[in-house]
Formats: structure tokens, sequence, C-alpha cells
């Protein structure tokens, strides 16, 4: 029995930190050459350089350095600590904005708990004033002798910018973590990085978990997910891979209960849409006249659009929920796909309506429709083919709310850059020159309604204008514009009109399919009557 004791006992100590706080060092006291360290770390985080003189550099210029000399200083203390030998004790330093950690793990590692204090305090066991608290797991494997590196990064109020971050970098505070010659990525068992919260956190704002991104200098969200509800004391960041985090103050979601009044307002509408634009492409199908009809045959392209992306988009989470890689990366394709078709459809149907309203005379183009065809749905199959080359992953399971492991995910573009160059920024185009042309509309009827026929009323008047504006504006697409106003007091309000109008884009695009044949037939059957007149 006590041969299994002391296996027992050798086994454990062999898996945790040899004591319960490592060596510490105060940086603050040590005096280092000033003229060494003009805007750049490099002469001071040299192998054999005195840690603290590193360390003070970095701190200077986290108070006063530009945003390339900052990237450049950490990266700098970075390497310098993992090559730094401890002599297997495990040391802490600090400075004023600089709490750092070079913890050397045995032949074994089993896990590893970090605290860190504001007042530069740092332990393997919690701490009563600490602020900091990081959990790495066995799956991490660093290897015998290999350095861990913990560092925190406390920006001075003298320096207002993060990183160049958009966003509020809660108590202006980075956590690092590395390993001495390992890229650590993909994680089954993650890093849980505890951050307590003692600034009362704003009814529009929420933390949100990123990560800085020092090959694109931005912020990223990709492989964390934020573990928080409203009123608790402490956010969870918990990552699949290591490098330098922080709390970015992001928009606040809506609130359960808003979310899911927001699920049903979609499902519903999406479903009313798909319903109605398949019998849209049914009439047109059925009816000659309405095929010859130029303008006709641009709305049907659009139609065909919408028909894919809500189609896509409805089956999306249930296709996420099977946990199928191949099915949920065609769907993730298909759905980017249709909803890049259905932004350039929009565009095309605005210069469509250039050609009708501006331009007015010598509008002919040889081969008119095969070459809106061509951009219409050749280009989004271009940006998508790209991004596949690239990378795959870049398509897969997204969650609609990252705060939240176990919410509804769908199958969509994992990639928040990606997604923002390859979705936001062509409607942010496409939504600026069909702006412009839904301005030229409302001209052109208020010009048509100076000289509209003597013996119509007002009222007959306001009404067709309002329908024209109204039929126009779902063409074009205005109604996705909103989503430009989804942030701060907006952001729930801002969601709900986006919900309900562009789910229901696709309806309005059926009863101003069905007005306007009905119009053709008036206008039909009242030139057949002048004609039966004319020849009594």
């Amino acid at each position: 029995m006590k041969c299994w004791f002391l296996w027992w006992l050798v086994f454990f100590v062999s898996h945790q930190p040899s004591a319960c706080s490592p060596s510490k060092r105060d940086c603050n006291t040590t005096q280092c050459p000033s003229s060494k360290c003009p805007g750049s770390c490099t002469n001071q985080c040299q192998k054999g350089d005195d840690p603290c003189c590193c360390i003070n550099c970095v701190d200077n210029i986290l108070e006063n350095g530009s945003l390339d000399a900052t990237i450049k200083a950490i990266m700098e203390l970075e390497d310098f600590m993992e090559e730094e030998k401890i002599n297997g004790t495990d040391l802490a330093t600090s400075s004023d904005n600089i709490v750092s950690l070079q913890y050397e793990p045995n032949d074994t590692f089993d896990d590893l708990d970090i605290y860190a204090s504001d007042n530069e305090d740092i332990s393997y066991e919690p701490l009563s004033s600490s602020t900091v608290s990081v959990q790495l797991p066995r799956e991490l494997n660093p290897g015998q002798n290999n350095t861990i590196v913990f560092l925190k990064l406390k920006w001075p109020e003298t320096n207002q910018s993060i990183l160049g971050s958009t966003y509020e970098v809660y108590d202006r505070e980075l956590v690092g973590l590395s390993v001495e010659g390992k890229n650590i990525s993909g994680l089954q068992q993650r890093v849980n990085i505890t951050i307590n919260l003692s600034k009362e956190i704003h009814e529009t704002q929420k933390p949100s978990c990123h990560f800085f991104n020092f090959t694109t200098r931005n912020f990223s969200e990709n492989g964390c997910i934020t573990l928080w509800t409203r009123g608790r004391n402490n956010v969870t960041c918990s990552c699949d891979h290591l490098t330098y985090f922080a709390v970015l103050m992001v928009p606040a979601s809506p609130s359960p209960k808003d979310q899911k009044i927001l699920t049903y307002i979609t499902l519903i509408g999406c479903s009313l849409s798909l319903f109605t634009l398949v019998i849209t492409v049914l009439i047109f199908i059925t009816n000659r006249k309405v095929r010859e009809d130029v303008s006709m045959r641009v709305h049907i392209n659009l139609v065909i659009a919408l028909i894919l992306l809500n189609l896509h988009f409805l089956l999306s989470s249930t296709v996420a929920a099977v946990s199928s890689t191949g099915l949920c990366l065609y769907m993730a394709l298909v759905l980017h796909y249709s909803l890049l078709a259905t932004f350039f459809w929009m565009a095309l149907e605005g210069f469509h309506l250039y050609l009708l309203l501006v331009k007015v005379f010598n509008i002919y183009i040889k081969r008119y429709l095969l070459k809106l065809s061509v951009v219409g749905w050749g280009v989004p199959a271009v940006i998508v083919s790209v991004v596949v080359i690239i990378d795959r992953g870049f398509y897969g399971h997204v969650s609609l709310d990252t705060s939240n492991s176990n919410n509804t995910a769908i199958c969509y573009i994992t990639n928040n850059t990606v997604k923002m160059g390859t979705t936001f920024g062509p409607f942010s185009l496409v939504f600026l020159f069909n702006m412009f042309m839904f301005g030229a509309t409302i001209r052109r009827v208020w010009i048509l309604r100076k000289s509209t026929e003597f013996g119509q009323s007002n009222r007959d008047r306001a009404k067709k204008d309002i329908c024209t504006l109204l039929g126009v504006m779902t063409l074009l697409g205005i109604t996705w514009g909103l989503v430009f106003f989804s942030f701060g007091h907006l952001t729930t309000v801002g969601l709900y009109l986006f919900c309900i109008l562009n789910s229901l884009q696709g309806f309005f695009i059926f009863l101003w399919f069905m007005m306007s044949m009905r119009k053709a037939k008036t206008a039909v059957t009242k030139t057949s009557n002048e004609n039966h007149s004319n020849s009594t």
C-alpha cells in the first residue's frame, strides 16, 4: 500500500508546479540605459540582457509608442521571455503596466492554473485580489523545458489607442499566452481565460472575447467563445489557441426573448417569401406576354436569387445540427453565393432603372440580358470560388451568438475578415448605387406628378406614387440598409425592422409583380377600347 502511495505522490508532484507561487522580481527599481530604447526594444530584448530592462522598455512603448512600435515591442518581449532560460525556477517579473510569468514544465504536463492581479502579484493558487485567471489544459503538452510565457499588458490612460481597436478594450488590458518553439492552435480542450469585471457593463454593451491577429493587425473572435451572462462579475474567454486576448465592449445583442421573437419573425417571413416567389416563377413561365417584357425578365432573375437565398437560409440551421462537414460546406457555400447573387441582381435592377429613367434614349444593348446574367450570376461564382480555393475552412459552422456555446448554429462564413470583405463590402457599394437610383426615381415621380393629366384626383396620384416608390424600394433592396443602423440604442429596433422587411422582401416582390401585370392588363384593355371607339 505504501508503494502505491509513493508512486501516486511522485506522479502527482511531477504534474504540478514546484510551488504555489513563482519567484518574483519587481522591475520598477531596475536601472536600465534609457539611450538604448528610443522607440524600439531590439537592443534591450536580446538573449543575455536583463529581463527587467526589456520589460521596462516595452512598458515605456505601451505608454507613448505608435501602433507599429507597440506591436514590434510585444513580439520582441514574447520572444525574449521564451528564449530566456530560468534554470528550473519559475520567474514572475513586473513593472507598472506589465506582469509576466515564465514557467518551465517538467517531463509530464497535467494542467496549469495562473492567477494575476493588478498589484503585480502572480500565483498558481487563487488570489483574493486576482483580476485574471488562466486555465491551461493537459492537451497543451508544451514538452520538456519548453517555457510557457504568460503576459498581462495594461495600457496607461495616456495612450488612447489600444492596437487600433475600434471598440473599447475592457480595463485597457491584453493577456498573452505562448509556448517556446510552438504554435498552439486547434485545441479540443480549450484554454480558459477568466477576467473579473469590476466596472458596470452598460445595457447597450456586452463583453466579447477577441484575440489580436499580428498578421492582419486587427482583433478577431475566431476560435473563441465568450462565456458571460448579464449580471455576472466575470467573463470567461474559452479559446482553442494561444495568442494575445482581450475583452472588447461591443454592442449588445437582443435579449433571449427578443431573439426568440426575431427567430419566429424570420422563419415566418422567409417561408412566406419562398412560397410566393415560387408562385411568381410559375406565373412568369405560364404567361407569354410577361416573358416578353424585358423588365420582368430582369425581375425574375432577382426572384430566383431570393428563392435560393431563402431556401438555403431556412435549411442552414438544420444542416448545421447534423454535423456533416461536407453537407455544411455545401450549404455555407451556396448560402454565400445566393446572398451575393441577390446583392448583384439588386444592383442590376438599379442599372436597369438607370437606363429607363436617367439615360432614356439610345439604351439598346446587344445581348442585354445575357450580359446582365454574366454579372449577376458569374461574379458571385468567381468570389465564392476564390474563397474556396484560398481556404475551404472559411466555410463551416457559425454560432449565432458567440456568448453562448449551446446557441443555434448555421453553416456560413467562419472568418470575419472574409465575411466583411465578400459580403458587407459589395453590399455597401450596391446600397450606395441603389440609393442614388432611388433618389432619381423620386425625382422622376415628382416631375411626372406635375404633368399628370387633368381630372385625376390628388388622392389617386398620391396612392399611385407611393406604390411605385415602395415597389422600387423593394427591388433595389433599400431596406437591407437597415443593417447600418443596427447598433447602440437602435440595435433592437433596427433588428426588428430589418427582420420584418427583409424576410418579407420576396412577398413584396410578388405583390409588385402582380400589380405590374394588372397595370399592363389595364393598359392593354384601355388601348383596345380607345381603338374600338375610334373605329366606330
